[in-house]
């Protein structure tokens, strides 16, 4: 095997363009998976949030429904206490005591009607959280359905690729050792800031095959020469004459 500092620009260049071909198959197979684990978490997420609001929201119907027991306790006691009183009115020996137990009888009778209208109130709240309840229940089921295909599709498509990905990280990782350090870490530096991962490129219609940008004809003899590294000069990619296939 050639020594890195011993090749040829030739020989730099196919090791170089053999590299981004391998790399640019393992992009090819993420792609595949795409965006799916980040809509699998997105998914996780919603459901998580929606389980916590309805287990908040099943919260607060039972304070409702106990607000309501409570009043109607204090209204049956409201109305023992109007009995009470009222017998006592037989008895009473003067007007002064027959006031006092009027206005016990009174006060109790508005704690029933405040409690009527708490109760009512307590009634068109528990209306209004069942309905959001019941929305939120379809909307749960609907998600975490979507939540399980998802995760299906993702399991699918990681056990078909994962074989390839791995052979093809293997073949990448050879690679990069018949290459010399300088190269790679020029060539790290342009996929890490390239879109589509791309750092050594073919002319494609007279222009670079990363940026589009037109290569003038001098330039595109001197890259089919192959007998320097040139670069394009609004994107700094690579630019290299692929080796025809017999």
């Amino acid at each position: 095997m050639t020594k890195k500092k011993d090749q040829t620009i030739e020989e730099k260049l196919n090791g170089l363009y053999e590299l981004q071909q391998i790399d640019s198959g393992i992009d090819k197979i993420r792609t595949i998976r795409g965006e799916l684990p980040l809509e699998v978490q997105d998914l996780e997420d919603e459901v998580a949030g929606l389980e916590t609001r309805l287990g908040k929201l099943e919260d607060e119907l039972k304070e409702l429904e106990t607000s309501i027991s409570d009043r109607k306790n204090m209204i049956k006691d409201a109305k023992a206490a109007i009995k009470k009183y009222t017998e006592q009115q037989k008895n009473v020996r003067n007007n002064r005591e027959f006031d006092s137990l009027s206005k016990e009888i009174e006060f109790q009778g508005l704690e029933i009607e405040l409690a009527e209208k708490k109760i009512n109130e307590a009634k068109a709240k528990i209306s209004h959280k069942e309905e959001i309840i019941a929305s939120s229940r379809a909307r749960l089921e609907e998600r975490s359905g979507d939540l399980d295909l998802k995760k299906k599709e993702l399991d699918e498509i990681s056990a078909e690729t994962e074989k390839d990905e791995e052979r093809l990280i293997k073949k990448s990782e050879k690679a990069r050792k018949s290459i010399e350090d300088r190269l790679i870490n020029a060539y790290d530096r342009l996929r890490n800031n390239s879109r589509n991962g791309l750092a050594v490129v073919s002319v494609e219609r007279d222009a670079c095959g990363g940026c589009f940008n037109k290569i003038p004809p001098q330039r595109q003899l001197d890259i089919k020469a192959r007998k320097k590294l040139i670069v394009c000069e609004h994107c700094g990619r690579i630019l290299v004459e692929p080796l025809q296939e017999a």
